[in-house]
């Protein structure tokens, strides 16, 4: 039995030993536009595997590192990408977001890798011929080594060095390409500086002090992570390097639909000073703006945050159920996120990333029910929302918190590279089947 035909009769014996509780839940279906996207989103260097050429590889193998292991073979999706693009394929599912590395695609500083554009070509075929819709992202969190050395996002020479790639990457791969979106969440430093760690220390406070550290290290003073960068000149680079960005890849594909995707939360205000509407400004405002010009955003949401009178989330509320990550469960936040983003750029509205981190399916499973439950009732207002992909298809590498956080409804074996389908990732098919 070959790979592919195993795959298959275990996602039909997950289908055929699906919970009645869970079939039941998934009557929202029909109220979904035929060509609805449902899909799982993954980023590469989370599922790739031996990145070495980008700047996380660099940062995750240094001494007293902030990362709590490196991330290795991970998924080693850049050799399996057939069989998990089968595997979604099989489940049901219509849509996979995945990232180019730009590491791999400009190793150095102006050569760019034919075989490496190749190599997502390949991928790009293999989602075709399963009926498939690609979603792409030109930059997902790691850089080439190279473009970090040279001052990362914080440089000015950015913008074009963006745009020279994805100007690159768009003439050999656009045809290919569904969506794109040039950056995935770049607005998630904006994001963590309202999160306080216990003793008051800010998360982006301790990452600018570790890139400080790593630059020590190093001995390159203008060594810069999207990780760790300056918040504020990141954004003000990044801005323009969208709209660049989007116009390179315009230039080669003029119909291909381009965007960008936001890490946001539902903000809800606690108290009469609440400060939630100077948070939608630092954090939103700006690209939100900018994403009225786009074809489509991108909205990823985890939970939500109670904001007080002071410049930081409070914490979950007492006896609440917190996933994996510490996040509050709560599902219903991403029906929120979509109607304050579609209201504020009346574009057409992805769920590009929404999940749980949890190594109980059962609860994945409600969460995914109820936040899909809530973008049918923003369909059912005319709320333009083309597609839901969760995050995220594997379990993998999870930036700084290593492989302890499992978000994926596929399991995977570090040591064999066996994928095991969770029943979350059946429920979320028979959605798919149904609509």
């Amino acid at each position: 039995m070959n790979r592919r035909t195993l795959l298959k009769s275990t996602v039909a014996a997950t289908f055929v030993n699906l919970q009645a509780p869970a079939q039941s839940q998934s009557e929202p279906s029909s109220s979904f536009p035929p060509h609805f996207l449902w899909g799982a989103s993954t980023a590469a260097h989370q599922v790739e595997g031996n990145d070495v050429n980008s700047d996380l590889w660099l940062l995750e193998h240094l001494p007293n590192s902030m990362f709590k292991e490196p991330s290795g073979d991970a998924c080693d999706s850049y050799h399996l990408y057939e069989d998990d693009i089968a595997m979604l394929a099989d489940l049901g599912l219509n849509a996979y977001r995945f990232s180019l590395n730009w590491a791999r695609i400009e190793p150095a500083n102006g050569e760019f890798s034919l075989a490496e554009l190749r190599h997502y070509r390949r991928m790009l075929e293999a989602c075709h011929r399963n009926s498939i819709t690609p979603l792409v992202t030109f930059f997902h969190v790691a850089a080439p080594r190279w473009f970090a050395y040279e001052g990362g996002w914080e440089n000015p020479a950015s913008i074009d060095l963006f745009a020279r790639y994805c100007s690159r990457a768009a003439e050999h791969l656009g045809d290919l390409i569904g969506w794109a979106a040039t950056f995935n969440e770049p607005n998630l430093l904006k994001l963590l500086s309202w999160i306080s760690l216990p003793g008051g220390q800010r998360v982006t406070g301790m990452m600018v002090k570790a890139q400080s550290e790593a630059r020590r290290q190093l001995n390159a003073a203008k060594f810069s992570s999207f990780l760790a960068g300056d918040p504020e000149t990141m954004q003000r680079n990044m801005l323009l390097a969208h709209q660049k960005g989007k116009a390179a890849i315009k230039s080669a594909y003029p119909n291909l639909p381009v965007g960008l995707t936001l890490a946001m939360e539902d903000d809800q205000p606690e108290g009469a000073q609440s400060r939630v509407e100077e948070k939608r400004k630092e954090a939103y405002a700006a690209w939100l703006q900018l994403a009225r010009q786009d074809d489509f955003l991108g909205v990823q949401t985890y939970t939500r945050q109670r904001v007080g009178s002071d410049h930081a989330n409070l914490p979950p509320p007492k006896d609440s159920e917190l996933t994996q990550s510490g996040f509050e469960f709560y599902p219903e936040a991403l029906e929120h996120t979509i109607r304050y983003a579609s209201k504020e750029t009346r574009v057409p509205i992805i769920v590009t990333e929404n999940g749980i981190a949890t190594s109980d399916d059962s609860r994945r499973i409600e969460y995914l029910q109820r936040a899909v439950q809530g973008v049918k009732r923003c369909l059912a207002d005319n709320i333009d929302v083309r597609g839901y992909l969760h995050w995220s298809l594997l379990d993998n590498f999870e930036w700084v918190s290593g492989y302890s956080q499992k978000f994926g409804l596929v399991a995977v074996d570090p040591r064999t590279q066996k994928r095991t389908i969770k029943t979350s990732a059946t429920v979320l098919g028979n959605l798919a089947r149904t609509s």
